[in-house]
């Protein structure tokens, strides 16, 4: 057998199928090689079938041992690990605490939208939402594992996470293990009772199986939501233990995928059942039964959870002030000493809810205000629809204006000279931002200007802008408009400069020295 670094070698074996294979039978791995040896559990994947998956992180010979009472007997084998391809630049770690980088040293500038419930729509609608983003600049896709009820998201899904429970009548020990439901379902068939929180549906996994590798192949991180509040079914209120369940087949399926992210919850304050003591455990459960170190954090709608909690490696970000969020970037990378992902500032379209209702324009700009004080935006889109297919949760086709512009963003801040920005001080009217290994002093008698810098204008329109370089230093200038995506060569300059400017909103200035 043969598996790329950082791809995903999948071992699948035949074993018992009596009683409830998901609880009563157990099935792991221990994998070694010649520079890691790791221990992985597996998991049931229904009709008798059991299966592991495990990450490489080298290169060579490596050996398994599966083990468990899955079967009688276990296997031994090896498989070699070959060079991984050009596009495989492995898992997203973080680096020197604030950056995101690719476990191949490749600079990772995340550029993330949101589709909460694409995988719980029709075939034909999650066909067309992978072809948009395969066209799309997002290297990131938040979205759920559990359906979605909420404003705009009231039909049924495909498929769900749990199979049915059992026949009514079932004895006392079947009818504990069942979920409760929130709201009564609509058309409940009469020969069923709720859902087995102990009994997992495979073809729904399945698909999330596929998707997750489509993505994967696709160059974007799947931000796997693992909880959130906007339920009917009750997968939201279901006991600590079947929580724990759920949490470990989540890691021992989706772990050994190179571009999974763990998000313990969307707006985890919408869930007040949940305790703060109980987050932590589940987030450090995730941590502990993922072997491969895969970002894990946890995403507020009010209050910000405490982002300096050991299992959490970065900071996902709502917004909680109307008026302050992706200004305060820097701030908060100081505040928490973690990268800062703002996974939602408010979607650009035009339905009856603030967080939903900003213009392209302003979402771009805020995407411009998280880059360069050195963290990343999240983008969404809600336009009143007339079957009521949103992007934001339902996936489709774009509708906005902002993807275009988040692109041409992407392509300024992937030429950044060592791949990471940060905020320094400027005027009042602009944001400054330079690479991270440079070094920047502002007095009022000396200004020491760095080999790149970019200067950002947002809503203000200045007609020109003067510059104070040193005489015997030539810079060469750009003045770039980042909504009509126009880069307009200003030459190369010293001592003091005045540049023209168009006087319109959303300009920026990049400086190079030469």
């Amino acid at each position: 057998m043969q598996v790329e670094k950082w791809g995903m070698l999948e071992l699948t074996f035949q074993g018992k199928k009596d009683g409830n294979p998901y609880i009563d039978y157990q099935i792991k791995a221990v994998i070694s090689g010649e520079k890691e040896k790791a221990e992985v559990n597996g998991f049931y994947d229904g009709d008798g079938v059991y299966k592991v998956r495990f990450m490489p992180s080298y290169e060579g010979i490596y050996s398994y041992q599966v083990l468990g009472s899955f079967a009688d007997a276990g296997e031994c084998g090896e498989f070699t690990v070959t060079a991984n391809r050009t596009e495989n630049h492995g898992p997203v770690r973080v680096r020197d605490g604030h950056w995101l980088v690719y476990a191949d040293g490749t600079p990772y500038h995340s550029v993330g939208t949101t589709c909460y419930a694409w995988t719980h729509q029709n075939e034909g609608l999650q066909q067309q939402t992978l072809e948009t983003l395969k066209k799309s600049c997002f290297n990131k896709l938040r979205f759920c594992v559990f359906p979605k009820y909420y404003a705009y998201n009231e039909t049924e899904p495909q498929r769900y996470p749990y199979q049915w429970g059992e026949e009514k009548g079932q004895d006392k020990e079947k009818a504990a293990r069942k979920i409760t439901l929130n709201i009564p379902r609509k058309k409940e068939p009469e020969d069923i009772t709720d859902f087995d929180c102990y009994t997992f549906n495979p073809a729904y996994f399945r698909l999330l199986d596929q998707r997750v590798e489509q993505l994967m192949e696709m160059g974007i991180e799947a931000d796997i939501i693992l909880f959130h509040p906007y339920d009917k079914w009750g997968f939201s209120t279901m006991k600590r233990e079947c929580n724990e369940l759920y949490l470990k087949y989540m890691t021992a399926r989706y772990g050994a995928y190179r571009n999974v992210w763990w998000s313990m919850a969307n707006e985890y304050d919408l869930l007040p059942q949940i305790t703060e003591d109980e987050w932590d455990a589940y987030g450090r459960l995730v941590r502990e039964q993922d072997v491969y170190g895969h970002l894990c954090s946890i995403h507020n709608c009010i209050a910000f959870y405490d982002y300096t909690k050991e299992w959490i490696t970065h900071c996902s970000m709502q917004k909680n002030d109307t008026y302050k969020h992706a200004e305060l970037t820097d701030q908060y990378i100081q505040k928490y000493q973690k990268p800062v992902v703002w996974d939602e500032i408010a979607y650009e379209g035009n339905i009856d809810q603030s967080w939903g209702n900003i213009s392209g324009q302003e979402l771009v700009r805020r995407f411009w205000e998280a880059t360069l004080r050195g963290g990343c935006a999240g983008h969404g889109e809600t336009f009143v629809h007339p079957q009521d297919i949103l992007w934001w949760s339902h996936g489709g086709v774009l509708h906005g204006e902002s993807e275009p512009r988040i692109a041409f963003l992407k392509k300024i801040w992937d030429e950044t000279p060592g791949g990471y920005l940060k905020a320094v001080d400027g005027a009042l009217d602009e944001v400054v931002a330079i690479p991270e290994y440079a070094e920047k002093t502002v007095t009022w008698d000396n200004i020491t200007w760095t080999d790149y810098e970019l200067h950002y204008y947002g809503f203000n329109r200045p007609a020109f802008r003067r510059f104070n370089f040193p005489e015997d230093e030539k810079f060469h200038m750009e003045v770039i408009d980042t909504w009509n995506m126009t880069i307009e060569d200003a030459g190369v300059h010293s001592g003091t400069t005045e540049v023209k400017l168009p006087a319109r909103e959303w300009m920026a200035v990049r400086i190079r020295k030469v």
